[in-house]
């Protein structure tokens, strides 16, 4: 019987370290695009840390290494949206840069991946809550990338500094991420053993 690993990925420091990992494992073209996406999400995160205070840019690089390390996405379009992910939602960033910037499909998937602002009068909750049931929607390719997103926040949830807000982003990944993986094996195993091991 074969016993499937369950991998927790690293945070990379710089994007050489990763750029080094990934040539021969995605095309030069890809590097090259990822090259002026790691550029752009450097300019506009600028000094922005995570909430344990790491960098912002681990967690955008994480979130590549992940894709590409463990389900094996080398669409050169969902890497470097993973780069941008939340250059719209955390930065003064607009969509409309994101697309004249980087074109079309990238545009579209950092669009799935964004929350939406509250509509006047909604509650905060209500708007989070619209976003994660509209990506029951999502493409496939936007799928890969949200659950890349959130594998990389959850693998070290406890790292979070506020224990309110580790129990909530296990509850809401339970309830609304597991459903999504299940449509996608790499994603589903991993999922289910993070679950397991936090039971």
């Amino acid at each position: 019987m074969v016993t499937w690993t369950f991998p927790v990925f690293g945070p990379y420091r710089t994007w050489d370290g990763l750029r080094s990992e990934l040539a021969g494992r995605v095309p030069d073209e890809t590097l090259a695009a990822l090259d002026d996406a790691v550029e752009f999400a450097v300019e506009r995160h600028g000094d922005q840390r995570r909430p344990a205070g790491e960098p912002y840019l681990e967690h955008l690089l994480e979130t590549v290494g992940i894709l590409v390390h463990g389900p094996g996405v080398t669409d050169r379009g969902v890497l470097v949206a993973a780069v941008l992910h939340d250059v719209v939602e955390d930065t003064g960033t607009s969509l409309a840069e994101v697309r004249e910037e980087f074109g079309e499909d990238v545009a579209g998937l950092v669009a799935w991946v964004t929350k939406p602002d509250a509509r006047p009068g909604e509650p905060e909750d209500a708007a989070r809550r619209r976003y994660l049931d509209s990506l029951a929607q999502a493409p496939e390719r936007a799928l890969w990338l949200k659950l890349a997103d959130r594998l990389s926040n959850v693998q070290r949830l406890e790292t979070h500094p506020r224990p309110e807000k580790r129990a909530s982003y296990y509850e809401e990944t339970v309830a609304c991420f597991l459903p999504l993986a299940a449509e996608h094996p790499w994603y589903e195993q991993w999922y289910a053993a993070w679950q397991a091991g936090h039971a």
